[in-house]
């Protein structure tokens, strides 16, 4: 957001509350505020739905590697399917793990599911 924008909400407040304490009629405050809050809701609004974005994106991104696992397991021609090594690599870097770390993961949740018990921890550490 340009910096008249960031600036206009704050200063049209700062109105707002002077004009209430030196004003007699009440008519500078109340559009001064009533213009703050407009501007706030905008400002906000566009907050939300840049978070609303970056969520689907993130869906978007993990649905992708999905279908990347899902494919590489499906693969019946071993000439075709990608090395274990480099894909386990590949997978681990777009997760922002390492490939230890990834594999511990993987082992602690192979016992959570067998034990029965949630696992508190995202596979991703990026998002």
């Amino acid at each position: 957001m340009p910096l008249r924008g960031r600036i206009a909400s704050p200063l049209l407040t700062g109105i707002a509350a002077l004009g209430s304490v030196f004003s007699g009629d009440g008519l500078v405050p109340t559009l001064a505020g009533a213009l703050a809050t407009v501007l706030n809701s905008f400002e906000h609004g566009g907050q939300v739905g840049m978070v609303f974005e970056m969520y689907r994106t993130y869906g978007g991104f993990f649905q992708l590697l999905e279908e990347t696992i899902e494919a590489a397991i499906e693969e019946k021609d071993l000439d075709k399917r990608e090395n274990g090594d480099l894909f386990e690599m590949k997978m681990a870097l777009q997760l922002g793990r390492s490939v230890s770390q990834l594999r511990e993961l993987a082992t602690k949740y192979a016992s959570c599911r067998i034990e029965g018990r949630e696992i508190h921890e995202f596979a991703s550490k990026l998002f």
